[in-house]
């Protein structure tokens, strides 16, 4: 089969859907379709690398808002059923609500319009799928009360993007979630894998309803929901 994946800004089960990714990129031709948020997300949390090393080949290939410009000529194959499934997975609110009201400026949402032109199957797994709080996992993170305001930090010494403002915070943007930093601070200032709850909006949850009533769009509540869904084996 021939699969595209499209990845969005968000942290919650973004470690979980490059795992199902990659487990679909054994079996099937893989394009993957990166959000400019996604991007600098997957950085963060150190998976960029792992989603490239399923792309590069002559079907398994790269997407992004960066390399597609403004008219995303890529999802054109979308359109033309050239494709046997699209999954978006973890999909942010902002795609989801930009999808329910029709708009189609990213080339994630783009894809999934062009996916529903072509009859594409469609399946997604949004972060605000009910009400409630969920765990979610933070990238690296300088805990300050732990920091100890060394003459010369460590972490930030290490840092090869230079990305640690030494005793103060981490530069997301410029992160790359390599853990160099974690691993040499003495006094474990750096956290990496924190859960903290996350309160899901009633808006975004009535957007998500909606998203589940449109023709040719399938929700799941997790990657591993989605997979024991999707016959890809």
């Amino acid at each position: 089969m021939k699969i595209g994946w499209a990845f969005t800004g968000a942290g919650h089960l973004l470690r979980e859907s490059v795992e199902a990714m990659e487990d679909v990129a054994k079996y099937h031709d893989v394009t993957v379709f990166l959000s400019q948020a996604s991007e600098e997300v997957l950085k963060m949390y150190g998976l960029y690398d792992r989603v490239v090393a399923v792309t590069g080949g002559r079907y398994n290939e790269l997407a992004s808002d960066s390399n597609q410009k403004f008219s995303f000529p890529i999802t054109g194959r979308l359109s033309m059923g050239k494709y046997d499934a699209l999954i978006v997975s973890p999909t942010t609110a902002n795609t989801v609500s930009k999808i329910v009201y029709g708009i189609s400026d990213t080339l994630v949402t783009n894809a999934v319009a062009q996916a529903g032109k072509g009859r594409v199957r469609t399946l997604m797994v949004p972060v605000d799928i009910e009400l409630g709080d969920i765990d979610t996992v933070l990238p690296s993170k300088l805990e300050k009360t732990k920091c100890n305001k060394c003459d010369e930090c460590e972490a930030a010494l290490v840092c090869p993007n230079g990305a640690i403002i030494a005793h103060e915070e981490i530069d997301l943007l410029k992160c790359i979630g390599c853990g160099s930093c974690k691993d040499i601070c003495p006094y474990d200032a750096v956290s990496t894998g924190k859960i903290i709850p996350l309160h899901m909006r009633p808006l975004d949850i009535e957007n998500t309803q909606k998203l589940s009533k449109m023709e040719g769009i399938e929700i799941f509540a997790t990657p591993q929901e989605l997979l024991d869904n999707f016959e890809y084996k």
